[in-house]
Protein backbone atom coordinates (compact mmCIF):
# COMPACT_ATOMS: atom_id res chain seq x y z
CA UNK A 1 0.00 0.00 0.00
CA UNK A 2 1.36 3.44 -0.92
CA UNK A 3 1.73 6.13 1.74
CA UNK A 4 -1.02 8.24 0.18
CA UNK A 5 -3.34 5.22 0.18
CA UNK A 6 -2.89 4.79 3.93
CA UNK A 7 -3.71 8.47 4.43
CA UNK A 8 -6.81 8.40 2.24
CA UNK A 9 -8.21 5.27 3.86
CA UNK A 10 -7.66 6.75 7.32
CA UNK A 11 -9.43 9.98 6.35
CA UNK A 12 -12.39 8.09 4.84
CA UNK A 13 -12.66 6.05 8.03
CA UNK A 14 -12.38 9.16 10.24
CA UNK A 15 -15.17 10.90 8.32
CA UNK A 16 -17.50 8.07 9.34
CA UNK A 17 -16.20 7.14 12.80
CA UNK A 18 -14.58 10.21 14.40
CA UNK A 19 -15.03 10.25 18.16
CA UNK A 20 -17.16 13.08 19.52
CA UNK A 21 -15.31 15.20 22.08
CA UNK A 22 -16.22 18.59 23.57
CA UNK A 23 -13.01 20.18 22.27
CA UNK A 24 -13.21 18.70 18.77
CA UNK A 25 -14.86 20.03 15.62
CA UNK A 26 -15.96 16.92 13.75
CA UNK A 27 -15.38 16.31 10.04
CA UNK A 28 -18.97 17.18 9.15
CA UNK A 29 -18.83 20.56 10.88
CA UNK A 30 -15.40 21.22 9.35
CA UNK A 31 -16.86 20.60 5.89
CA UNK A 32 -19.57 23.16 6.68
CA UNK A 33 -16.94 25.78 7.49
CA UNK A 34 -16.69 25.61 11.30
CA UNK A 35 -13.13 26.03 12.58
CA UNK A 36 -11.57 24.59 15.77
CA UNK A 37 -10.95 27.01 18.62
CA UNK A 38 -7.16 27.04 19.22
CA UNK A 39 -7.80 27.67 22.92
CA UNK A 40 -9.88 24.50 23.16
CA UNK A 41 -7.35 22.46 21.18
CA UNK A 42 -4.47 23.68 23.33
CA UNK A 43 -6.34 23.18 26.61
CA UNK A 44 -7.38 19.64 25.71
CA UNK A 45 -3.92 18.63 24.51
CA UNK A 46 -2.28 19.86 27.71
CA UNK A 47 -4.86 18.05 29.84
CA UNK A 48 -4.58 14.83 27.81
CA UNK A 49 -0.86 14.45 28.45
CA UNK A 50 -0.51 11.27 30.56
CA UNK A 51 -4.29 11.34 31.17
CA UNK A 52 -7.26 9.54 29.61
CA UNK A 53 -10.03 11.13 27.57
CA UNK A 54 -12.64 9.92 30.08
CA UNK A 55 -10.87 11.71 32.94
CA UNK A 56 -10.18 14.90 30.99
CA UNK A 57 -13.70 15.49 29.65
CA UNK A 58 -15.20 16.89 32.88
CA UNK A 59 -12.10 18.94 33.71
CA UNK A 60 -12.14 20.48 30.24
CA UNK A 61 -15.83 21.40 30.50
CA UNK A 62 -15.33 22.99 33.94
CA UNK A 63 -12.25 24.93 32.88
CA UNK A 64 -13.78 26.32 29.69
CA UNK A 65 -17.05 27.18 31.44
CA UNK A 66 -15.21 29.11 34.15
CA UNK A 67 -12.54 30.59 31.84
CA UNK A 68 -14.04 30.65 28.32
CA UNK A 69 -11.05 32.27 26.61
CA UNK A 70 -7.29 32.39 26.92
CA UNK A 71 -7.50 35.99 28.17
CA UNK A 72 -9.97 34.95 30.88
CA UNK A 73 -7.61 32.19 31.97
CA UNK A 74 -4.69 34.62 31.98
CA UNK A 75 -6.57 36.84 34.45
CA UNK A 76 -7.41 33.96 36.80
CA UNK A 77 -5.89 33.68 40.27
CA UNK A 78 -3.22 30.99 40.48
CA UNK A 79 -4.87 29.27 43.43
CA UNK A 80 -8.22 29.06 41.60
CA UNK A 81 -6.64 27.34 38.60
CA UNK A 82 -4.61 24.98 40.78
CA UNK A 83 -7.75 24.14 42.73
CA UNK A 84 -9.70 23.28 39.58
CA UNK A 85 -6.76 21.18 38.37
CA UNK A 86 -6.62 19.16 41.62
CA UNK A 87 -6.84 15.43 40.97
CA UNK A 88 -5.71 15.65 37.35
CA UNK A 89 -2.05 15.12 38.29
CA UNK A 90 1.20 16.33 36.72
CA UNK A 91 0.67 19.75 38.29
CA UNK A 92 3.46 21.46 36.37
CA UNK A 93 0.98 21.40 33.48
CA UNK A 94 -1.36 23.73 35.36
CA UNK A 95 1.43 26.15 36.23
CA UNK A 96 2.58 26.18 32.60
CA UNK A 97 -1.01 26.61 31.45
CA UNK A 98 -1.18 29.90 33.34
CA UNK A 99 2.24 31.06 32.17
CA UNK A 100 1.36 30.30 28.56
CA UNK A 101 -2.04 32.00 28.75
CA UNK A 102 -0.43 35.15 30.16
CA UNK A 103 2.25 35.27 27.46
CA UNK A 104 -0.35 34.80 24.71
CA UNK A 105 -2.46 37.58 26.25
CA UNK A 106 0.42 39.98 26.86
CA UNK A 107 2.65 39.37 23.84
CA UNK A 108 0.21 38.06 21.20
CA UNK A 109 -2.94 40.06 21.92
CA UNK A 110 -4.80 36.96 23.07
CA UNK A 111 -4.34 35.24 19.68
CA UNK A 112 -2.57 31.89 19.39
CA UNK A 113 0.38 31.70 16.97
CA UNK A 114 -0.38 29.33 14.10
CA UNK A 115 3.02 27.75 13.41
CA UNK A 116 4.90 25.02 15.24
CA UNK A 117 7.95 27.23 15.68
CA UNK A 118 6.02 30.09 17.26
CA UNK A 119 3.98 27.74 19.44
CA UNK A 120 7.10 26.02 20.74
CA UNK A 121 8.42 29.39 21.91
CA UNK A 122 5.55 29.60 24.42
CA UNK A 123 5.93 28.37 28.04
CA UNK A 124 5.02 24.74 28.58
CA UNK A 125 4.48 23.90 24.90
CA UNK A 126 6.76 21.13 23.68
CA UNK A 127 7.10 19.46 20.30
CA UNK A 128 4.00 17.28 20.60
CA UNK A 129 1.62 20.02 21.76
CA UNK A 130 2.97 22.49 19.19
CA UNK A 131 2.44 19.98 16.39
CA UNK A 132 -1.06 19.05 17.63
CA UNK A 133 -2.27 22.66 17.92
CA UNK A 134 -0.69 23.60 14.59
CA UNK A 135 -2.28 20.65 12.77
CA UNK A 136 -5.69 20.47 14.45
CA UNK A 137 -6.40 24.17 15.03
CA UNK A 138 -4.71 25.60 11.94
CA UNK A 139 -4.59 22.60 9.56
CA UNK A 140 -0.86 22.83 9.02
CA UNK A 141 1.03 19.70 7.93
CA UNK A 142 2.63 19.09 11.30
CA UNK A 143 3.62 15.59 12.41
CA UNK A 144 1.65 14.69 15.54
CA UNK A 145 3.02 11.68 17.42
CA UNK A 146 1.63 10.37 20.70
CA UNK A 147 1.53 6.84 22.11
CA UNK A 148 -1.39 5.86 19.88
CA UNK A 149 0.42 7.06 16.77
CA UNK A 150 3.61 5.23 17.75
CA UNK A 151 1.66 2.00 18.16
CA UNK A 152 -0.11 2.37 14.80
CA UNK A 153 3.15 3.14 12.97
CA UNK A 154 5.00 0.26 14.63
CA UNK A 155 2.33 -2.17 13.45
CA UNK A 156 1.72 -0.75 9.98
CA UNK A 157 5.42 -0.99 9.15
CA UNK A 158 6.40 -3.89 11.48
CA UNK A 159 9.01 -1.85 13.34
CA UNK A 160 10.89 -4.27 15.60
CA UNK A 161 13.11 -1.68 17.29
CA UNK A 162 11.86 -1.28 20.88
CA UNK A 163 10.61 1.97 22.39
CA UNK A 164 11.91 4.45 23.35
CA UNK A 165 14.78 3.73 20.93
CA UNK A 166 12.31 3.60 18.02
CA UNK A 167 10.80 7.08 18.58
CA UNK A 168 12.71 8.82 15.78
CA UNK A 169 11.97 6.00 13.33
CA UNK A 170 8.27 6.03 14.16
CA UNK A 171 8.13 9.83 13.83
CA UNK A 172 9.70 9.59 10.37
CA UNK A 173 7.06 7.05 9.35
CA UNK A 174 4.26 9.27 10.68
CA UNK A 175 5.72 12.16 8.68
CA UNK A 176 5.61 10.05 5.51
CA UNK A 177 1.87 9.51 5.98
CA UNK A 178 0.96 13.09 6.94
CA UNK A 179 -0.88 14.61 3.95
CA UNK A 180 -0.82 18.25 2.89
CA UNK A 181 -4.62 18.16 2.60
CA UNK A 182 -6.53 17.85 5.91
CA UNK A 183 -3.49 17.12 8.09
CA UNK A 184 -5.45 17.96 11.26
CA UNK A 185 -8.10 15.36 10.48
CA UNK A 186 -5.40 12.87 9.56
CA UNK A 187 -3.63 13.37 12.89
CA UNK A 188 -6.87 12.82 14.80
CA UNK A 189 -7.72 9.82 12.60
CA UNK A 190 -4.48 8.03 13.52
CA UNK A 191 -4.99 8.81 17.21
CA UNK A 192 -8.59 7.60 17.07
CA UNK A 193 -7.50 4.42 15.29
CA UNK A 194 -4.98 3.69 18.03
CA UNK A 195 -7.49 4.45 20.78
CA UNK A 196 -10.40 2.41 19.43
CA UNK A 197 -9.14 -0.31 17.04
CA UNK A 198 -5.33 -0.61 17.09
CA UNK A 199 -5.38 -0.90 20.88
CA UNK A 200 -2.46 -2.11 23.03
CA UNK A 201 -4.09 -5.47 23.69
CA UNK A 202 -6.30 -7.50 21.34
CA UNK A 203 -6.35 -5.08 18.38
CA UNK A 204 -9.56 -5.34 16.33
CA UNK A 205 -7.77 -5.95 13.05
CA UNK A 206 -10.87 -7.25 11.28
CA UNK A 207 -12.46 -3.77 11.18
CA UNK A 208 -9.27 -1.75 10.68
CA UNK A 209 -9.45 0.51 7.59
CA UNK A 210 -5.78 -0.15 6.73
CA UNK A 211 -5.58 -3.83 7.66
CA UNK A 212 -4.63 -4.88 4.13
CA UNK A 213 -1.47 -2.78 4.26
CA UNK A 214 -0.49 -3.65 7.84
CA UNK A 215 2.86 -5.44 7.74
CA UNK A 216 2.63 -6.63 11.35
CA UNK A 217 -0.75 -8.23 10.66
CA UNK A 218 0.68 -9.97 7.60
CA UNK A 219 3.42 -11.43 9.81
CA UNK A 220 1.03 -12.22 12.66
CA UNK A 221 2.98 -10.11 15.18
CA UNK A 222 0.62 -7.14 15.59
CA UNK A 223 -0.20 -7.91 19.23
CA UNK A 224 3.53 -7.99 20.07
CA UNK A 225 4.23 -4.47 18.79
CA UNK A 226 5.47 -1.99 19.66
CA UNK A 227 8.26 -3.66 21.55
CA UNK A 228 9.48 -1.87 24.67
CA UNK A 229 12.67 -1.94 26.67
CA UNK A 230 12.20 -3.27 30.23
CA UNK A 231 11.26 -0.59 32.74
CA UNK A 232 13.38 0.01 35.79
CA UNK A 233 11.56 -0.84 39.04
CA UNK A 234 10.17 2.17 40.89
CA UNK A 235 11.68 2.94 44.31
CA UNK A 236 9.48 3.44 47.37
CA UNK A 237 9.64 6.64 49.39
CA UNK A 238 8.28 7.31 52.85
CA UNK A 239 6.97 10.35 54.70
CA UNK A 240 4.47 11.70 57.21
CA UNK A 241 1.51 14.05 56.71
CA UNK A 242 0.15 16.08 59.62
CA UNK A 243 -3.59 16.67 59.38
CA UNK A 244 -4.82 19.16 61.95
CA UNK A 245 -8.26 20.64 62.57
CA UNK A 246 -9.31 23.34 65.02
CA UNK A 247 -12.18 22.96 67.47
CA UNK A 248 -14.18 25.36 65.27
CA UNK A 249 -13.72 23.17 62.19
CA UNK A 250 -10.82 24.88 60.43
CA UNK A 251 -8.19 22.83 58.59
CA UNK A 252 -4.49 23.71 58.63
CA UNK A 253 -2.83 23.49 55.22
CA UNK A 254 0.23 24.88 53.52
CA UNK A 255 0.97 25.78 49.92
CA UNK A 256 3.79 23.71 48.49
CA UNK A 257 6.77 25.45 46.83
CA UNK A 258 6.25 26.46 43.21
CA UNK A 259 8.99 24.16 41.99
CA UNK A 260 8.95 20.43 42.57
CA UNK A 261 6.32 17.74 42.92
CA UNK A 262 2.78 19.09 43.49
CA UNK A 263 4.27 22.57 43.13
CA UNK A 264 1.93 25.41 44.06
CA UNK A 265 -0.77 23.07 45.40
CA UNK A 266 -2.38 23.17 48.83
CA UNK A 267 -1.48 20.20 51.01
CA UNK A 268 -0.96 19.00 54.53
CA UNK A 269 2.23 19.97 56.32
CA UNK A 270 4.64 17.07 56.34
CA UNK A 271 8.12 15.65 56.22
CA UNK A 272 10.26 15.20 53.13
CA UNK A 273 9.63 12.04 51.11
CA UNK A 274 12.72 9.85 51.10
CA UNK A 275 13.72 6.23 50.60
CA UNK A 276 14.69 6.05 54.27
CA UNK A 277 11.77 6.82 56.57
CA UNK A 278 12.35 10.42 57.74
CA UNK A 279 12.30 11.28 61.47
CA UNK A 280 9.11 12.61 63.00
CA UNK A 281 9.03 16.42 62.66
CA UNK A 282 5.61 17.92 63.45
CA UNK A 283 5.03 21.42 62.01
CA UNK A 284 3.96 22.78 65.42
CA UNK A 285 3.29 21.53 68.95
CA UNK A 286 0.06 19.55 69.33
CA UNK A 287 -1.18 16.24 70.67
CA UNK A 288 -0.46 14.30 67.48
CA UNK A 289 -2.08 10.90 67.13
CA UNK A 290 -1.02 8.36 64.52
CA UNK A 291 -3.69 6.63 62.47
CA UNK A 292 -3.50 2.89 62.16
CA UNK A 293 -3.34 2.99 58.35
CA UNK A 294 -1.19 4.71 55.75
CA UNK A 295 -1.69 6.40 52.40
CA UNK A 296 -0.29 4.53 49.40
CA UNK A 297 0.13 6.45 46.18
CA UNK A 298 2.15 6.02 43.00
CA UNK A 299 3.78 8.86 41.09
CA UNK A 300 5.52 8.59 37.73
CA UNK A 301 8.93 7.73 39.18
CA UNK A 302 8.24 6.28 42.63
CA UNK A 303 5.75 4.71 45.03
CA UNK A 304 4.87 6.67 48.19
CA UNK A 305 3.86 5.35 51.60
CA UNK A 306 2.64 8.15 53.83
CA UNK A 307 1.99 7.92 57.58
CA UNK A 308 -0.80 10.20 58.73
CA UNK A 309 -0.91 11.93 62.11
CA UNK A 310 -3.87 13.99 63.29
CA UNK A 311 -4.42 16.61 65.96
CA UNK A 312 -7.31 18.68 67.32
CA UNK A 313 -6.22 22.28 67.92
CA UNK A 314 -7.74 24.97 70.16
CA UNK A 315 -9.80 27.55 68.32
CA UNK A 316 -7.47 30.42 69.23
CA UNK A 317 -4.20 28.75 68.21
CA UNK A 318 -1.60 31.11 66.73
CA UNK A 319 -0.08 29.70 63.56
CA UNK A 320 2.95 30.67 61.53
CA UNK A 321 2.16 32.81 58.47
CA UNK A 322 3.10 29.98 56.10
CA UNK A 323 0.02 28.00 57.16
CA UNK A 324 -3.49 28.52 55.82
CA UNK A 325 -6.45 28.00 58.14
CA UNK A 326 -9.43 27.16 55.95
CA UNK A 327 -12.99 26.86 57.25
CA UNK A 328 -15.95 27.17 54.90
CA UNK A 329 -13.57 27.76 51.99
CA UNK A 330 -12.00 24.30 52.38
CA UNK A 331 -12.92 21.84 49.65
CA UNK A 332 -11.25 18.41 49.72
CA UNK A 333 -11.66 18.35 45.94
CA UNK A 334 -9.12 21.21 45.73
CA UNK A 335 -6.40 18.92 47.08
CA UNK A 336 -4.10 16.81 44.90
CA UNK A 337 -5.01 13.13 45.00
CA UNK A 338 -2.39 12.02 47.52
CA UNK A 339 -3.43 14.77 49.95
CA UNK A 340 -7.10 13.94 49.47
CA UNK A 341 -6.31 10.31 50.29
CA UNK A 342 -4.81 11.48 53.58
CA UNK A 343 -7.94 13.53 54.31
CA UNK A 344 -10.22 10.60 53.45
CA UNK A 345 -8.21 8.40 55.79
CA UNK A 346 -8.82 10.79 58.71
CA UNK A 347 -12.55 10.86 57.91
CA UNK A 348 -12.81 7.08 57.82
CA UNK A 349 -11.05 6.94 61.20
CA UNK A 350 -13.30 9.53 62.81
Amino acid sequence: MRDEDYSQELLHWYDRHAREMPWRVGPGDLARGERPDPYHVWMSEVMLQQTTVVTVRDYFLRFTARWPSVTALAAAADEDVMGEWAGLGYYARARNLLKCARVITKDHGGVFPDTEEALRALPGIGPYTAAAVSAIAFDRAAVVVDGNVERVMARLFAVLTPLPTAKAELTDLAARLTPDLRPGCHAQAVMDLGATICTPKSPACGICPVKDGCQARTQGIQADLPRKLPKKPKPTRYGTAYVAQTESGGWVLERRPEKGLLGGMLGWPGTDWSEDAPPDSPPFDADWQELGAEVRHTFTHFHLRLRVKTALLPQDIALDARYHLLNETFRPSDLPTVMRKAFDLTRSDA
